[in-house]
């Protein structure tokens, strides 16, 4: 697998995030065309047709959602350990979840010191993986 780095560390699924969304916008598209050019007799179908295409556009958003939230409260707690094993203290309360998720590419090396700094100056989360002089990859993401 190819090391990864700052530049190359984002993970796009192509049937996800390509594929399945070109093809549910041109549903949409397609079905709104379908409501504002039916028949009277046809409205009613037409109407239901949007509505599905609303519905599994929620689906598709929550369910992407729903998993990314799950991998932050895993990544929080994974992290609130790796901290604690490496200061014998918890994660600082002031760290913002952005913050926590970057710092997770930071070795254990300048982990401790990385951390102190994003609380100190407030650092975004791409600055943090800016500064981190040696990546930590993860392969495991959602």
């Amino acid at each position: 697998m190819k090391e990864q780095n700052y530049q190359n560390h984002s993970r796009y699924v192509t049937g996800y995030h390509f594929v399945t969304s070109a093809a549910w916008l041109a549903l949409l598209i397609g079905s709104i065309v379908n409501l504002v050019h039916s028949a009277r007799e046809n409205l009613y179908s037409a109407s239901l047709i949007v509505l599905a295409t609303l519905i599994l556009g929620s689906l598709f958003w929550y369910a992407r959602s729903f998993a990314l939230r799950a991998q932050d409260k895993a990544i929080r707690a994974e992290e609130n350990f790796r901290h604690f094993i490496l200061t014998g203290k918890p994660l600082p309360a002031g760290l913002r979840m952005g913050q926590i998720i970057a710092l997770r590419f930071a070795s254990d090396a300048e982990y401790p010191e990385l951390t102190q700094k994003a609380l100190d100056e407030k650092l975004k989360g791409s600055e943090i993986k800016k500064a981190i002089r040696q990546w930590r990859p993860d392969y495991h993401r959602a």
